[in-house]
């Protein structure tokens, strides 16, 4: 059995304490060593947490000091870049959060440093590792619900106190790169299908581009229609369409999975029935770690991965494609346009 994976936390905001630090305390063949963050004070609350690492007060100290053999970047988006590439050219395994940066070049910047450095990199998109997800995924690919025809998603939060850097596009905020981001990922990845054009609209209710409506075509002639807000009430829901059934389903408060005229439904106080599928189970019996079990899982795949298995998670690669979408989403905001491969490629 190989040693676990010696893992710095760099950014101890509030979610990096709520969520990331938990599931990765909770992980397994995951060591936490090393804490960074500039701040003193969420420097000091994060060490409680985990009082056998070592606090340093910037990435650079915990890059040139510590023993981590990898690093966890839980920074503002506008800080991606910086960070993974100093982490990569320290010869660090990666896991970045979402999205992969504010723009394309510095994603390119990201790839060509984890090149250069031979390690791995992985995306933040842990809700590819949920057991709903996953469970959807494997019924479209059964073919559970006949030929896909159509889906709607919604992925929502509801309004509260955001830090500075949340609210303006420039640092990083807004609902595009923050939820948004995590859609434009898991549609490809459930329906195995690639983007091939957006539509969009934007609206600024209480910060800079906090909702948003997208209509995505995908190869195949498939429409998914999205909304997104950080506004409103907490939700995060699919409904897939196929010929001869539908799968629905919401992380955040109940389950509902139609197929084939039979329906299942699971809420938080409610039984679960003897006919529910495995995805059900599996979130059922599920480490409670906040936020959601896909985090300790996601983690876990990054640390075999690390260890020289395989990549069972989001590439940067494919962190680069979520935010390549984002970015037509914005334009096509801004100009009324439809926005489509061949047209985002020379804009």
């Amino acid at each position: 059995m190989s040693a676990p994976l010696r893992v710095g936390l760099v950014g101890c905001g509030r979610i990096a304490q709520l969520v990331h630090l938990n599931a990765l305390r909770a992980a397994d063949g995951i060591q936490v060593v090393a804490l960074a963050d500039p701040d003193t004070e969420r420097l000091h609350d994060a060490t409680q947490k985990a009082p056998s690492a070592v606090p340093y007060a910037s990435a650079e100290d915990l890059l040139a000091k510590s023993d981590a053999e990898a690093v966890v970047l839980c920074t503002p988006p506008a800080l991606h870049a910086a960070g993974a590439i100093a982490a990569f050219e320290a010869g660090k395994h990666v896991y970045l959060e979402k999205p992969i940066s504010l723009e394309l070049a510095e994603a390119d910047a990201i790839l060509a440093a984890q090149q250069a450095a031979g390690t791995v990199g992985q995306m933040g998109f842990n809700y590819r590792f949920h057991p709903l997800h996953r469970e959807a995924r494997e019924r479209i690919q059964r073919g559970n619900v006949g030929e896909l025809v159509s889906l709607r998603t919604v992925f929502s939060s509801p309004a509260r106190s955001l830090p500075g850097w949340k609210s303006a596009r420039a640092s990083g905020g807004g609902v595009m790169l923050d939820l948004a981001s995590h859609h434009l990922d898991l549609i490809p990845f459930l329906t195995g299908r690639d983007i091939i054009e957006v539509i969009a609209s934007t609206a600024s209710h209480q910060s800079e581009g906090d909702t948003a409506a997208l209509t995505v075509r995908l190869e195949g002639d498939l429409l998914v229609q999205s909304l997104f807000s950080m506004t409103s009430v907490s939700e995060d829901r699919f409904e897939i369409y196929g010929t001869t059934g539908k799968l629905a389903y919401d992380r955040q408060t109940s389950v509902e999975i139609d197929a084939r005229g039979s329906s299942i439904a699971y809420g938080r106080k409610g039984q679960i029935q003897r006919e529910l599928g495995t995805a059900i189970k599996s979130f059922r019996r599920a480490p409670r770690v906040p936020g959601s079990p896909s985090f300790r899982a996601a983690f876990e795949a990054f640390g075999r991965a690390a260890r020289g298995g395989p990549m069972e998670g989001a590439t940067l690669e494919d962190g680069r494609r979520s935010l390549e979408w984002v970015l037509a989403a914005e334009r096509a905001s801004e100009t009324g346009d439809l926005i489509s491969r061949p047209e985002l490629a020379t804009a």
